[in-house]
């Protein structure tokens, strides 16, 4: 019995060791295997995180390309709808090429004009462009260089006997709101609205032609642009009285402090001046006079350059100078040797 247990007890000791064994090379095995699972996650989480700053970048990038111009889609021949559904306009056709020059992807943003500021605080839109005035306005925005000499003018129905602004006493005139002839009546001209019978705000131009046609309103006092673009093909029906309300100049709108975006867009604008792109735009809206209204040319462009020449020229002239002091000086030098 004794040896029998002797055996047992060996046994047993013998598999306690091999089960020390095994455990021991079991934990090894469990640590190699954790080793290389953390490295896989780690690779993996390397992966996650360059493949999340790639997507940042290409979604910064395509913001980057993207330019949004904020406009009132009721304001033409500067921005309005086509027949087709399709926004259109001397301005969104100068952003398109703009946009094209540049590489960019245009986003025509039709806005609530009376909300544009908050638009453009919000970074909703990059600029506003579109008949865009920017007298009295100096400081608010970022401007670009003027590009329209604009007026205001007073748009009545014909054979009416309304010949002068001063005919408007005692009658309903209608205008936009928050816009130049607004400001121009509440400003410069607010004596002669003081005359009138009434003085109706309309939320865009198209509600207050209806109600010129319909006679609820006697008068539109509007830019001129608008104005010709209104009564196109209609000149029996209406007139555009003689004298302006106001002038001013259209130029774009940025953000204020937005300098690098208005540089870029303003460096375009004078290319296209230069080459005669903006003419042949223009030339598109000639019904309406657009061509004439034009004030943008390539002159400060060239005036530039011309002063660089300038300058240039100037310090070849010093240079000359200098090197004929020079020579004169070791001329001198030379006889002054010589005489010694």
């Amino acid at each position: 019995m004794k040896k029998a247990g002797s055996v047992i007890l060996g046994m047993t000791l013998a598999a306690a060791l091999l089960a020390g064994c095994g455990s021991s090379q079991s934990a090894d095995t469990a640590a190699t295997q954790a080793q290389a699972s953390g490295e896989a996650v780690s690779e993996a989480a390397e992966e996650a995180v360059s493949e999340t700053a790639e997507a940042e970048s290409a979604e910064t990038a395509a913001e980057e390309t993207t330019f949004t111009v904020g406009f009132d889609a009721e304001f033409p021949p500067y921005g309005f709808m086509d027949d087709n559904g399709e926004y259109t306009g001397f301005d969104l056709d100068l952003a398109q090429e703009v946009c094209d020059r540049n590489g960019w992807t245009l986003v025509k943003q039709p806005i609530d004009w009376d909300a544009k500021d908050a638009e453009l605080e919000s970074g909703a839109i990059d600029c506003i462009w579109n008949g865009f005035t920017m007298n009295g306005r100096e400081d608010a925005y970022t401007w670009s260089d003027p590009y329209i000499d604009n007026s205001q003018v007073v748009v009545v129905p014909a054979g009416m006997g309304i010949e002068s602004l001063a005919d408007l006493a005692g009658l309903n005139v209608g205008v936009q709101k928050d816009s130049s002839a607004l400001a121009a009546l509440e400003g410069d001209q607010k004596e002669l609205a003081d005359t009138f019978g009434n003085l109706t705000q309309y939320a865009d131009y198209n509600t207050a032609f209806m109600d010129l046609e319909q006679g609820a309103v006697d008068a539109v006092a509007i830019d001129i642009g608008v104005a010709n673009y209104q009564i196109a093909g209609k000149e029996d029906q209406f007139t555009i009285l003689d004298e302006r309300l106001s002038s001013e100049q259209y130029a774009i709108g940025f953000k204020l402090g937005n300098t690098e975006l208005r540089d870029q867009v303003q460096a375009t604008l004078y290319e296209m001046a230069a080459d005669g792109t903006l003419a042949e735009i223009a030339d598109k809206y000639a019904d309406y006079g657009v061509p004439e209204s034009i004030c943008l040319t390539a002159q400060d462009e060239t005036a530039d350059a011309a002063e660089v020449s300038e300058e240039a020229a100037s310090a070849e002239t010093a240079e000359e100078a200098a090197a004929e002091a020079t020579e004169e000086a070791a001329s001198a030098e030379t006889a002054e040797e010589a005489a010694e």
